[in-house]
């Protein structure tokens, strides 16, 4: 079941951060910056950590790239567009799956007090300009849809799932047929099966981010606990 709205979300934030007009001057990529660590890049995607640090100064920058993510802890942030307008980043419950076009320029600082947390998302660049596809198979289920699996988000460039493993429920055996970048919203224990018998136990945090390639087969399973994952697919 896909969460209202949710789609339009990168949209629909630009009105509220605001574009801003793109000079000739060059700015920037947006990461990396203060409180920004990459986490994996290859030919297609950068997974980034997103920390807005309070009260550090931050400068312009250009979202060169189509970009998807969650966002994990809510904090203050103020949005200052070119024209030196400044408007309070909008509010949220986490996670909040994301989207947003490239081209946005901006400057985004986090505010508050000693007490107040600071946000925290995880953020994919999308660096390929266009979808690349998927890998078909006959011989068994694609990883999404899967059983209580949410479509949170769907556009022309990615589909995310929200989806918690339930323990003793394991998964029948699945390829994912997309690249795909899986973000932990609650940590757990999985136990991962592969088709030629070889099983991982594999213990996740929130905030944990991985790609995943397209054309790999396995199965999970919760164990004794139940991770929480959102999982952007890539087209």
């Amino acid at each position: 079941m896909r969460m209202p709205g949710i789609a339009k979300i990168g949209l629909l934030s630009a009105g509220i951060y605001g574009a801003g007009l793109l000079p000739a001057q060059s700015y920037p990529h947006a990461y990396p910056r203060e409180g920004v660590k990459k986490l994996f890049d290859n030919d297609r995607i950068t997974i980034w950590e997103v920390n807005w640090i309070k009260n550090v100064p931050q400068p312009f920058h250009r979202h060169l790239y189509d970009m998807a993510g969650v966002y994990l802890r809510y904090g203050h942030v103020n949005i200052t567009t070119l024209d030196g307008k400044v408007t309070p980043g909008f509010h949220f419950e986490p996670p909040l799956p994301y989207f947003q076009l490239r081209g946005r320029t901006h400057k985004e600082e986090a505010v508050g007090g000693p007490n107040d947390p600071e946000q925290l998302a995880i953020m994919v660049d999308l660096k390929e300009p266009e979808p690349s596809g998927s890998v078909a198979s006959s011989q068994m289920p694609p990883a999404f849809p899967r059983g209580g699996a949410k479509d949170v988000l769907d556009n022309a460039r990615v589909r995310m799932w929200d989806y918690t493993w339930v323990p003793e429920k394991p998964l029948a055996m699945h390829i994912h047929d997309r690249d795909s970048v899986e973000m932990i919203v609650t940590g757990g224990t999985l136990r991962v099966k592969t088709p030629d018998g070889k099983e991982e136990i594999r213990t996740v945090a929130m905030k944990d981010a991985r790609f995943v390639p397209r054309g790999r087969v396995d199965s999970e399973e919760a164990v004794g606990s139940s991770p929480r994952a959102i999982t952007i697919e890539l087209k």
